[in-house]
């Protein structure tokens, strides 16, 4: 069981990483566009480049305030998980011995 659980693990990681490899040459092709069409755009007066970094900035925060978000209610219940158990020894100790 633990060979299929390993093998299954090696597996999602190599088409994990072909998946974020693999369409690079593709993407990377639609940066200069991008760029030349912001700087065209700029020159002209137009705002739309600036529309295109604060698009650009949205997308790069959103993983942040989800990470933060996920860490913050662990960091919580783990507290108050840590909290009852304390109570719970705490009780034991008062409790009279019979």
């Amino acid at each position: 069981m633990k060979a299929i659980k390993k093998y299954l693990y090696l597996f999602s990681l190599a088409l994990s990483l072909f998946l974020v490899v693999a369409p690079q040459q593709e993407l990377a092709a639609q940066c200069p566009m991008c760029r030349m069409s912001a700087e065209a755009d700029l020159k002209s007066g137009g705002t739309k480049a600036k529309g295109l970094n604060n698009g650009i900035l949205y997308m790069l925060i959103l993983p942040y305030i989800l990470m933060g978000t996920i860490g913050f209610i662990w960091y919580r219940n783990q507290r108050q998980v840590g909290q009852q158990q304390q109570f719970k020894d705490l009780r034991l100790l008062l409790e009279p011995l019979d």
